[in-house]
């Protein structure tokens, strides 16, 4: 199976939309999509697409995130949206979207990001626990689902604090 992946375009938002909504059975995970996309935390080159053969089968979206400690802020990034038709999953799409986000946020000179999900997935990709650096996010959470990775060694070595989610996720 051929992928290719790409910064969406204005043809794909449509196809955006209606991915999330079959995958995820409502419309919430599409509408924090497009609000995302809207705000000032979105990143044009950061909102990934994934086609074979003509037919988007996957999206991932990378968005800007706080850390605060105090008055101290420091900015991160952070997975934000991430769906594969139910037709292709389990095939190595969402690796495939991850590690070509991964690289592209590196060469942008983001430094790490941070991620909500599967404690046995995304561990594959060098995710450990945000705990580990003294970051959690603004809720109760399970340590294991909370991730960070590293992007540059020692990234994350002098930071600290509580990662904000944009305004963007509480208008779901």
């Amino acid at each position: 199976m051929n992928i290719s992946i790409h910064p969406e375009k204005p043809d794909d938002i449509d196809d955006v939309f209606e991915l999330n909504k079959l995958v995820f059975g409502q419309e919430n995970e599409a509408r924090l999509v497009d609000h995302v996309r809207q705000g000032p935390n979105f990143i044009p080159e950061l909102s990934l697409v994934a086609y074979s053969d003509g037919l988007l089968i996957g999206y991932i979206l990378f968005s800007k995130v706080t850390i605060t400690n105090g008055d101290y802020h420091y900015q991160s990034l952070g997975i934000s949206s991430m769906v594969v038709h139910p037709v292709y999953q389990k095939r190595g799409v969402g690796a495939k979207m991850i590690t070509f986000g991964l690289q592209k946020a590196t060469e942008l000179g983001y430094t790490d990001v941070f991620v909500f999900g599967h404690e046995y997935y995304f561990p594959k990709f060098g995710f450990l626990p945000a705990a580990r650096w003294h970051i959690r996010p603004p809720f109760d959470a399970p340590a294991e689902v909370f991730m960070a990775l590293e992007l540059t060694p020692n990234a994350l070595k002098n930071v600290s604090g509580v990662v904000e989610f944009p305004i963007e996720f509480s208008v779901i």
